[in-house]
């Protein structure tokens, strides 16, 4: 029979806490993530402010910095620019992000605010077309897409108009071709082929090879783009310098006619964390544009008494006071990744590529003391500003193969040896991945065929036999 007891036990659990899971949250926001949620919440509590601008402290850069001379021959030490985090969170005004944050950003939109269709019509207008052909022609141009190609058959198009507009397709194609006249050249195209030959029939009929450059486009594009000239040559029953003058036509034309207008805005990174050199190594600061400026409002904060009258400003209070010290660790996290980041590629930042070093995600969270998955976060969407371009922190990090002396090679750096290898290789004679894979191991770094295969594909450089088919083009 069962009887009831007591029993003791003693043991541990990690609990994911209020506090520590918007740190989490906040340490993985990007830049401008951050600034949205910071905008949300100065919104809904009272206890949070935004620090004053003050834009004489907009300049990310020091005197001291920019003065100071480079010299790659000395020890390269990390020096970390300290910002003070505390005292932007609580103390005197330093810039503001949010105040004017978005007029910024505007600076760099495009001024034109004009889209494709937009063009279009305004040629439209001037185009003296009756009423009937230009609700047809509106229609069409609303079914040309970015690239500037019809991506809808004429039947549809038709369908499209009714009850409207009873018309038939050759109709429909009748108004095409005047679409097709407007510019840029080539738009309004249903096919690549199409699109080269509009662009061709705008030249002036008595140029050298355009009567076989128009043939290519129609009929043997695939032939182009398989590179078989020779049986191309065959085909079209032509010389060698009119085959060559038809190809150089053709490459002129646009593939995109589309794209020349556009009103995308420009995108733009930002980076959290710059690293320059100076006279005394590198220098790792973070940028301050990037600092959410919000700090506690004391006023608020010293009206509460110790009533329970005003649990939720208390609330509100507490919350505030555990955003900024998110923000602290956010701050002091991301600085301490990006020092060790540059202490392991120095090597990289001096010398290029080829030198950098292999490293995961492990070495730097022993560095730091910190769990792989908070230096995952960390690495996440955050970028950084070196001499030799802006790099998301998790570039840096790369697979490692084990060298012949028992060092080992980043992946990176061998991406950057291969296309080394091949932008220096002769045109005719153009090296194979096995080729390849023998003048690595020469240097030491044991690869294998399929491996140099596999990077080769991964940045889009064709086959040996593809690049000898090329260099054998007439130009």
């Amino acid at each position: 029979m069962l009887k009831p007891s007591l029993q003791l036990k003693l043991g541990q659990q990690l609990t994911m806490t209020p506090q520590l899971q918007q740190a989490i949250r906040l340490l993985q926001l990007p830049a401008l993530e951050l600034q949205a949620h910071i905008r949300e919440l100065l919104e809904t509590n009272v206890m949070l402010e935004p620090v004053e601008e003050n834009p004489g402290a907009l300049e990310p850069e020091s005197a001291e910095a920019r003065e100071a001379p480079e010299s790659a021959e000395e020890r390269a030490d990390i020096e970390v620019v300290e910002d003070e985090w505390g005292a932007q969170s609580s103390g005197p005004a330093e810039p503001s992000w949010n105040g004017d944050e978005e007029d910024r950003q505007q600076d760099f939109a495009d001024a034109s605010g004009q889209s494709l269709q937009e063009y279009l019509l305004w040629q439209l207008e001037l185009a003296r077309l009756d009423p009937r052909e230009l609700a047809i022609a509106r229609t069409v141009v609303d079914a040309i897409n970015d690239d500037g190609y019809l991506t809808e058959p004429l039947e549809e198009i038709a369908d499209t108009l009714k009850p409207d507009l009873q018309c038939q397709p050759v109709e429909i194609e009748a108004v095409l071709e005047r679409v097709q006249a407007l510019d840029p050249p080539g738009i309004g195209a249903r096919s690549i082929g199409e699109c080269i030959e509009l662009q061709l029939r705008q030249l002036d009929p008595a140029t050298p090879g355009l009567a076989t450059a128009v043939e290519i486009a129609r009929h043997h594009l695939e032939r182009l783009a398989g590179r078989e000239l020779a049986a191309l040559k065959r085909e079209l029953r032509t010389t060698d310098e009119e085959l060559a003058c038809a190809l150089a036509l053709v490459r002129s034309c646009h593939p995109r006619p589309g794209s020349t207008v556009s009103n995308q805005a420009a995108e733009y990174v930002v980076p959290d964390v710059f690293v320059r050199r100076t006279d005394r190594g590198w220098t790792v600061e973070i940028n301050s544009a990037t600092l959410p400026r919000v700090r506690l409002n004391h006023s608020y904060a010293s009206l509460l008494g110790r009533s329970a009258s005003h649990a939720s400003l208390r609330t509100q209070l507490q919350e505030a006071r555990w955003l900024l010290k998110s923000l602290e660790i956010r701050h002091e996290t991301l600085i301490k990744v990006a020092r060790s980041i540059v202490e392991r590629q120095v090597e990289f930042l001096e010398r290029g590529e080829e030198h950098m070093r292999p490293m995961i995600l492990k070495d730097i969270a022993e560095a730091v003391g910190m769990h792989e998955s908070t230096i995952s976060r960390v690495t996440s969407g955050k970028y950084m500003h070196t001499p030799r371009g802006v790099f998301e922190l998790r570039y840096f990090f790369s697979s490692q193969i084990e060298g012949a002396d028992g060092s080992g090679t980043s992946s990176t750096a061998i991406r950057a040896k291969i296309r080394k290898l091949l932008k220096e290789e002769d045109p005719l004679a153009p090296l194979s991945d096995g080729r390849i894979a023998e003048l690595l191991s020469a240097e030491g770094i044991p690869v294998a065929r399929r491996t140099v295969a596999k990077y080769r594909e991964a940045m889009n450089i064709p086959s040996s036999s593809e690049r000898r088919r090329a260099g054998a083009l007439p130009t």
